[in-house]
């Protein structure tokens, strides 16, 4: 009766299964407006139920004002609840139909997910939650978990050189959420951020979604040519110096220096952002611009790489001149990281495991990347121009005269293969035609070998003008 049909085995129960078949009949239209409900008897008897679960249920709707009552009349739907469903489009459908089987996955930032300790870690996760007091449950602060701040100040040291107050810590929801905030604190009428040209395009998306200025350094083979910052009204430069995404240049210490002096000059703030700098194969990691000076630097770092993206954890070395700032701004946004995965990162760092994760993560990506170089060698021998330093999860590879266009792309992935133009991270969609960006962290040697041979037959197989 009335398009109500009940289920005993369902987790709902009779008065919810019946409240919901006849609210969904109202706002459908089924039921129109000023429509009279047969008694809690009638019902009741024609659905085999005790009156009280239909009483309920009829409540239920008085309630939430999806019936009207009158004292000796029956309920009636009240006014003005259809909702007019739009069309469901089929494009989700259409998605689905198209969507590509990916075989050789080349997508960049993903670490090896299968060499993590997930058992050592899994005991510090049992080990925080045994030991945190109940206070440390409650609301923190934006600041973020202080033993884990303090842990961090330490690691930096041994990894990075960087000599860190722990005040100066700032736990963040990874290195995504701290751009977002510090945009919001750096902005300053008719100032640019200024970024590098190619960059990663989350840090231009944010500041484009905010309607701010935004404006271009040039990077070649070192990085970003600072000297194209002279004579620009700056709110902040975003800097990759130490592994430059996506090209791989270590930004050489004459341009650290003369960017430093422009921002002392100019009164701007240096963002950079160390994203992967850990896993360098070839001498030790680089040391970061904040190690030189640290006045006009925030320091911005991750876990997403080290240990595994879903921790969401990162963080930032501000100056304290920023410290007000972050707290108002963290506050209105979240307040503060879950407090039980801080905790047990905060042990992870100090037993060392982190430290020796590393280590042994930087030998195992430098196979790889040894695959992947040997792989292309055999591939495309002096045809193939790799870029940056030998370092990341990730390369940059040119050839000469090609140029990789959505079509080339489109057909990458037709024969499985996920791979990225370096022109994707431009400003201008004519530059860098050339180059082609190739994620090889996650990739097992077979993996490389076969997307490498799949990608080789791809170009030989088409004319320079397909490509186009």
């Amino acid at each position: 009766m009335w398009g109500i049909t009940l289920d005993y085995r369902s987790e709902l129960g009779l008065s919810q299964q019946i409240y919901g078949s006849l609210k969904a009949r109202i706002l459908s239209g089924q039921m129109a407006q000023g429509e009279g409900l047969p008694s809690t008897r009638e019902l009741a008897g024609a659905l085999g139920v005790s009156r009280n679960t239909v009483s309920v249920a009829y409540d239920m709707l008085w309630t939430e004002g999806f019936i009207v009552r009158r004292q000796g009349a029956p309920s009636r739907v009240a006014e003005g609840l259809q909702i007019r469903q739009a069309q469901k489009s089929d494009e989700s459908q259409k998605d689905e139909r198209n969507k590509l089987e990916i075989i050789w996955d080349f997508g960049t930032g993903q670490p090896d997910l299968s060499a993590f300790p997930w058992m050592v870690w899994s005991e510090m996760l049992r080990e925080a939650a045994n030991s945190l007091p109940a206070r440390q449950y409650a609301y923190s602060g934006p600041k973020g978990y202080e033993p884990l701040c303090a842990e961090i100040a330490d690691w930096l040291f041994r990894a990075r050189n960087m000599e860190v107050d722990p005040e100066d810590v700032f736990i963040t929801s990874g290195s995504t959420q701290a751009l977002y905030l510090l945009i919001d604190i750096l902005k300053h009428d008719n100032r640019a951020f200024v970024l590098e040209d190619p960059c990663h395009p989350g840090i231009r998306t944010m500041i484009a979604d905010k309607g701010l200025s935004l404006d271009w350094m040039p990077v070649d083979r070192q990085g970003a040519e600072i000297a194209a910052l002279s004579g620009r009204e700056i709110a902040a430069v975003y800097v990759t110096p130490s592994h430059q995404f996506p090209l791989g240049g270590i930004l050489p210490a004459s341009r650290r220096a003369a960017m430093l002096g422009l921002a002392a000059e100019e009164d701007f703030y240096i963002m950079e952002d160390d994203y992967d700098s850990e896993f360098r194969y070839t001498g030790m990691p680089v040391s970061p611009i904040y190690a030189m000076d640290s006045t006009r630097v925030i320091y911005i770092g991750t876990f997403s790489k080290t240990m595994f993206p879903a921790l969401r954890i990162g963080f930032v070395v501000l100056p304290k001149a920023l410290h007000r700032a972050w707290r108002h701004n963290r506050n209105y946004m979240d307040v503060q990281n879950p407090v039980l995965e801080q905790a047990a990162l905060a042990m992870f760092l100090k037993t060392r495991k982190l430290d020796r994760h590393v280590r042994r993560m930087r030998r195992l990506y430098g196979e790889k990347r040894g695959a992947l170089i040997g792989a292309l060698q055999a591939a495309f021998g002096d045809t193939v121009i790799p870029w940056g330093d030998a370092s990341g999860l990730h390369i940059a590879l040119q050839f000469p005269g090609l140029t990789f266009g959505r079509p080339f792309i489109r057909s990458c992935e037709e024969e499985g293969i996920r791979i990225s133009p370096v022109s994707r991270y431009c400003s201008l969609a004519q530059a860098h035609t050339d180059k082609l960006l190739i994620g090889y962290g996650h990739l097992n040697g077979e993996q490389i070998f076969g997307g490498i041979e799949a990608l080789r037959r791809l170009i030989l197989g088409m004319s320079r003008n397909a490509i186009r």
